[in-house]
Order: structure tokens, then C-alpha cells, then sequence
């Protein structure tokens, strides 16, 4: 496993881009800049002149509530108010709802270089908006060696030793209307709390390894239906050879999990030896992850059925 955390950041230049902002004033080079936290700020508190515990790093929103807060305050006041803000060593301010500023607001921005950017979206939409995009951005990241793939809606995290069936056991799924996300190496980024999203490296993506042929084109010989860009991981399979002393879960009862950046996702160690059809196996183990998900649990129906019939019977 490659340990990939550290600090991440996106640009201005990627936010303009992925949002369509306008452009109301901003000053050279100001897309190089870095935004490296996914909290916002709507700085209502600031324009009142409470900067405790102030974070000068995050992306500043201004509304319709802060717009409204400065008309009611006198013009040299709520001038004093806005370049205090700025002084503050802000990396950029989002103004919404397509709304204007006063020409003294952009020539102080001008004045401490600070970006001014607007959104015709509604301030809450797109406040939900950036902070998913940043979420993704900026999350917590690790890359493993395994495959990941789609099967039934369920991210299925493949893992096992270098020549266990991996790679040819994602190839028989594609073949059976299954999707590939990665092969070989998979970048798993922790985007919420409960929720790790896998992608494959951009050198390496659509592509698969066999054993005997070579790397293939998945996209190319599948067709597009057969890939897809990320996946949410709702279950890890750990792939080993068979070993005839060790004892498996034959019902399912031992909820077993992987430990993935600090979330826990249920797992499955699945032995591997002649004559198992694995591509059959985890579509099952697929369908039965989901069918955990939403309440019922065929193991333990069964051994309740079980103690019930020697109940009855005794």
C-alpha cells in the first residue's frame, strides 16, 4: 500500500473553470492560487468586526444576507467594514445570486489584490456545490495494488497477492455487463466521513493486465458501457490461495472489515483454487452485500430458523 496523504490543493483557475464563475476583478496570475481547505465562509461576522478565531484560508462567500447587513450601515463605514476583510490576507471572495458591488469594493480589491469572483447561483446551492467539489479535491488519499470494479451498483475493492486471479476475475465480470474502475493500482480518496470513492491513475485508466496476452484497452474492447470513471467502495474481497488447514466462514456470520483511511467497509476473504468460478461468486457476494444494506440477513434468517426448529422439537 502507498501511503498518498498529505496536503492537497486545487486552484482558482480549477473552481473558475468547474463552476463557470465571471470574473469581476482579479489580478495577475491570480488562477496559480491555492485553495487547501474545504470549509467556507460566509463572513457576516467579519463586516461586524468579530475576527476571533478567524480562518484567513478558506474561500469567503457574500450573499444577500451580508450585501444586506453593509446597505444598512453608512458609506464611509461599510467602506472601513470590506477593507478590513480584505486586509485579512483572504485568498478570494465569491459573490452570488449574480449580484453586484460598489465600485470603492473592487478598487480595494484591486488595491490588496484580492480576487473577486461571482456565481448567478443562489448562495446555499452553490455553497453545497463547492464544498462537495473541494471534498473530493482535497480529501485524504492512499493508492492500493488491486482492481476495482461495479458489480450490481456495489464498488467491489479486489485485493490478494500479485498472480492470485484479480485481474482475470475483473475481465470475466466486464465480459458478463459488469464495470471496470482500476486495474492494478487504485486511488481511494476518503470524500466524507462514511464514504471512500476509488479511481484509477489517468496514466493508466480503461487499461487491464492478463497474464499471457498483455495489457488490453477495456474501453476499447468492451465499449464504454464497460467502464466507469469512480466508484464508492461498499465492500472489499480479500483474494488468497486455498490452504487446506484453514478454517472458512461457511454461513457469514463474522462480520469482517478493512480499515480504509479510518473508515471501516465490510470485507470478504474469498479462497481461490481450480474449478471456483470467483466471476459467479462475487456477483453473489455483490447481491448479498445489498441485501445486508437493506436488513436481511440470509445467515442469520437461517440460524434462526435453525434454533427454532430444536426449540420446537425439544
Amino acid at each position: 500500500m502507498d501511503e498518498g496523504r498529505g496536503n492537497y490543493s486545487v486552484t482558482l483557475t480549477q473552481i473558475v473553470e468547474e463552476f463557470k464563475l465571471q470574473i469581476m476583478y482579479a489580478p495577475e496570475n491570480y488562477g496559480d492560487r491555492t485553495i487547501s481547505s474545504s470549509d467556507l465562509t460566509r463572513p457576516g461576522l467579519q463586516l461586524a468586526e468579530f475576527y476571533d478565531y478567524f480562518d484567513n484560508k478558506r474561500v469567503m462567500l457574500i450573499g444577500r444576507l451580508e450585501m444586506t447587513y453593509l446597505n444598512t450601515l453608512q458609506p464611509e463605514e461599510r467602506v472601513v467594514r470590506f477593507e478590513k476583510l480584505l486586509a485579512s490576507g483572504i485568498p478570494v471572495i465569491i459573490v452570488t445570486r449574480g449580484m453586484g458591488l460598489p465600485e470603492s469594493f473592487l478598487k480595494l480589491a484591486e488595491q490588496y489584490e484580492i480576487p473577486i469572483l461571482r456565481t448567478q447561483e443562489e448562495t446555499s446551492n452553490f455553497m453545497a456545490a463547492l464544498i462537495a467539489f473541494l471534498n473530493v479535491h482535497l480529501a485524504p488519499r492512499i493508492t492500493r495494488h488491486g482492481v476495482l470494479v461495479e458489480v450490481y451498483g456495489e464498488g467491489m475493492l479486489l485485493l490478494g497477492e500479485s498472480g492470485v486471479g484479480k485481474s482475470e476475475t475483473a475481465i470475466e465480470l466486464v465480459k458478463r455487463g459488469h464495470r471496470l474502475i482500476a486495474d492494478d493500482a487504485v486511488e481511494l480518496k476518503k470524500v466524507s466521513a462514511k464514504a471512500i470513492v476509488g479511481s484509477a491513475p489517468e496514466i493508466i485508466r480503461h487499461f487491464i493486465e492478463l497474464r499471457g496476452i498483455g495489457v488490453v484497452d477495456v474501453r476499447r474492447i468492451f465499449g464504454m458501457g464497460s467502464v466507469k470513471l469512480t466508484e464508492k467502495v461498499d465492500i472489499v474481497i480479500n483474494l488468497e490461495a486455498w490452504r487446506d488447514n484453514k478454517h472458512y466462514d461457511r454461513l457469514g456470520m463474522d462480520n469482517e472489515y478493512t480499515d480504509i483511511l479510518g473508515i471501516k467497509i465490510p470485507s470478504l476473504t474469498v479462497p481461490v483454487k481450480p474449478g471456483r468460478n470467483l466471476a459467479v461468486i462475487l456477483e453473489v457476494a455483490a447481491m448479498n452485500n445489498r441485501h445486508k444494506k437493506m436488513g436481511f440477513n440470509a445467515a442469520q434468517e437461517l440460524t434462526e430458523r435453525i434454533n427454532a426448529h430444536f426449540e420446537q422439537n425439544s
